[in-house]
Formats: C-alpha cells, sequence, structure tokens
C-alpha cells in the first residue's frame, strides 16, 4: 500500500498532525516484473503524525487480501483483480478515533476469522467473518489501541490470541473474544508496537518507555506468570521491530540506544549490543532500526539506511558476513534519513520499498559463491 498525496504538498507537520490531502491506494505488482496488474485507490484525507502513508502490511489468505489504511479504512479485495468483496471504516462505523501515529495493526486471518485492533471504545480488538465482513465479537477497552499486531500463540493444546494496547497485555479466547489472563504493561505514549514473541514456554513483549516483561505460560490452561520486568539497562526495548528469541536468547534492536542487542532471556541481562547493522556511523540514537528475519543459521537484517545484511547472531555477539545497499532512505527522524518499511523474503527473493521505489533483489546463490560459503564455514 502506498500514499499520494495532493499536487504542491509535502508534509503535514508531524508535530502537529495537520490535515492532509491524498489518495491511499492498494498496488499489485507481477513479482517477476515489476509490472503493475491493478490497483485500488481511495481519497483519504489524513489528520495523523507522519503522513507517509499507510502502516499496515497487506494480509493474503488465498483468494482474498486484507489491506488497512492508516485512518482504519479496511478493505477485502479479490487477490487476482482487485475487486472489492467488503469493506469497513473503523470512524464511521464504529466511533474509533486514529491513534496519534495512524492505525498500525496489521489484521490476521485464522481459520474463517479476521482478526482486528478497531480501537473502539467497547471494542480494541473485534473478530470478522473474513468472507463476509460480518462482526462475530469485540473485546476490550482501553484509553488508545497502540500499534500492535493481533499476535496468535499456541501452547499447551489451546490457542490464545494476544492484544497489546496501550495499557495491558492480554490473552483472549480467539473463538468468543473471552479474556483468559491480562497482564498491566503500559508503553510511554500509548506506543505498543512490537508483536509479542513466544519462545516454549515463555512470552515476551517490550516497548517504548523501559517497559518489558517476561512471562511463563501454564501448560495446563491459559494462564500467565511474571517471570521478570526489564528495567534501566536490563532487556531490550523495542520499537518498530519484532524481536527474535532462539536458543534461551532475545535479540533485538532497542529503541532508546539504537543499538542491536542480545539478551539472555531468563532474566534479561544485556550480553552484547552493537549499532553497526542499524546506525552505522552514528553512534548513538533513538529508534535505530533493523529488521530481523532468521533464515537456517544466518540472519537477514534490513536497516534503516536501506542495507540488507547477513548476519550470525549468538549469546557471545554479532558477526556480519556481508551487506548489500538495496535503496535509498527518503524518510526524515530525529535528523537522520531512514526508511523503516519491512521487507518481505520470497522466491530466493528479498522485496524492500521506499516512498520512491520497489526493488526485488536476487538472494539466489551462484554456485561460486555456496563453494565460497562452504569454505567459510570448514574454517
Amino acid at each position: 500500500m502506498d500514499y499520494v498525496v495532493s499536487a504542491g504538498t509535502v508534509t503535514n507537520n508531524p508535530g502537529g498532525a495537520d490535515r492532509l490531502e491524498g489518495k491511499e491506494r492498494v498496488l499489485c505488482l507481477d513479482s517477476k516484473t515489476g509490472q503493475l496488474l491493478w490497483k485500488h485507490e481511495y481519497e483519504r484525507p489524513y489528520q495523523i503524525s507522519f503522513g507517509g502513508g499507510p502502516r499496515a502490511t497487506c494480509t493474503v489468505d488465498g483468494d482474498l487480501v486484507f489491506a488497512l489504511g492508516a485512518e482504519g479504512n479496511l478493505w477485502c479485495l479479490d487477490a487476482q483483480t482487485g475487486k472489492v468483496a467488503w469493506s469497513k471504516d473503523f470512524a464511521k462505523d464504529y466511533g474509533a478515533k486514529a491513534p496519534f501515529w495512524g492505525v498500525a495493526a496489521h489484521p490476521l486471518v485464522d481459520g474463517d476469522l479476521l482478526y482486528c485492533v478497531v480501537g473502539a471504545a467497547d471494542g480494541v480488538a473485534m473478530a470478522f467473518d473474513k468472507r463476509t465482513g460480518g462482526e462475530v465479537w469485540r473485546a476490550l477497552s482501553a484509553r488508545e489501541p497502540g500499534y500492535c499486531p493481533p499476535t496468535m500463540i499456541e501452547h499447551g493444546g489451546r490457542k490464545q490470541l494476544l492484544i497489546w494496547h496501550a495499557e495491558s497485555l492480554n490473552s483472549l479466547n480467539p473463538a468468543d473474544g473471552k479474556v483468559y489472563w491480562s497482564v498491566p504493561l503500559a508503553p510511554r505514549s500509548g506506543m505498543a508496537i512490537a508483536a509479542p514473541r513466544q519462545l516454549g514456554p515463555h512470552l515476551f513483549v517490550s516497548g517504548f518507555g523501559e517497559t518489558g516483561v517476561l512471562l511463563k505460560l501454564d501448560t495446563s490452561s491459559p494462564a500467565a506468570e511474571e517471570v521478570w520486568r526489564g528495567r534501566v539497562k536490563t532487556a531490550v526495548y523495542s520499537g518498530t521491530g519484532t524481536p527474535f528469541l532462539e536458543d534461551g536468547t532475545i535479540y533485538g534492536c532497542d529503541i532508546t540506544t539504537g543499538a542491536l542487542m542480545g539478551v539472555r532471556l531468563s532474566d534479561g541481562e544485556r550480553l552484547w549490543q552493537t549499532t553497526d547493522p542499524t546506525l552505522g556511523d552514528v553512534r548513538r540514537g533513538r529508534y535505530g532500526t533493523a529488521f530481523l528475519v532468521k533464515h537456517k543459521d544466518r540472519f537477514f537484517l534490513f536497516n534503516e539506511k536501506g542495507d540488507l545484511i547477513r548476519a550470525r547472531l549468538s549469546p557471545q555477539g554479532y558477526e556480519e558476513i556481508g551487506r548489500f545497499h538495496v535503496l535509498e532512505p527518503t524518510n526524515t527522524v530525529f535528523g537522520r534519513e531512514v526508511v523503516w518499511s519491512h521487507p518481505a523474503f520470497a522466491e530466493q527473493s528479498c522485496f524492500a520499498r521506499n516512498d520512491k521505489e520497489i526493488v526485488c533483489v536476487s538472494l539466489a546463490a551462484s554456485p561460486d559463491s555456496r563453494k565460497d560459503e562452504g569454505n567459510r564455514d570448514q574454517e
């Protein structure tokens, strides 16, 4: 999805969220050639901070595409043609007001239901029939809905739908929205952003304002107990990127220091940190960002400078294997140029975008590179 502003309009004053006229668009491109296959667009004035366009990734489920705009326009589109099957307007239909930085929680499909963070007074979260758009249930209330996407986990043989809003982390019964358990967790400025991460019986979630907690899930019933809470100089406090949990370690980018960190899961102790894959030469900066995706025994990191990095992450530290500059950053925050759009990986390729272009980079290894990689692994 993208956003096209009216002629001559450049900014909407992010600090004041002035009105910005323009169109939201959903574009479908051929993955091999980049050719435009279809387009769905509509007039959508913004009155949110940083009016650069939609925040939420489209959710694709078979022949359906679910697109959610930054002011709360939800569309169900035919994946082949872009034809509208049904739509919702969170403001008009449910009286929901977009949070300061816009609606950002992408929809989640599980079975026949579509789960959304709507932000209504009597329904922060709602479930819809994915085919018809009919409301199935609504749950929770909070002063702000936050920006965290609905997250489905399974433990003890039972699914739980996690909704983290501005006041608490909540586990719901996905079938009817009944609250299983709730843990107070209020990030500063309502900035519940990064999705909760599960590793076995443990669940970690963190955000702005040194707000973070590790929970242990009960095996016999949908319940959770607190293991530890983050403190100053412990844990990692996630911003736009969701952390990754593996082998007793949390890997993530800290919102305050801008560094990629390795953190011990058992007690939150910081094992190491580096700004090499995030800020580079800028040694310190809030919201230093790299999106982490695990592939076999390596990680792909796409950073705010537009670099795609291959690296090994371990409790011992960060080991960079190589990097490639994919595209230029086109947004400015905190006095530096950034690109904060999470890439997609498919068909042995990386698809990445800024505000001006979308690019496809092949990740397929040549015979020579595979041989060199094998030699390095033996050293």
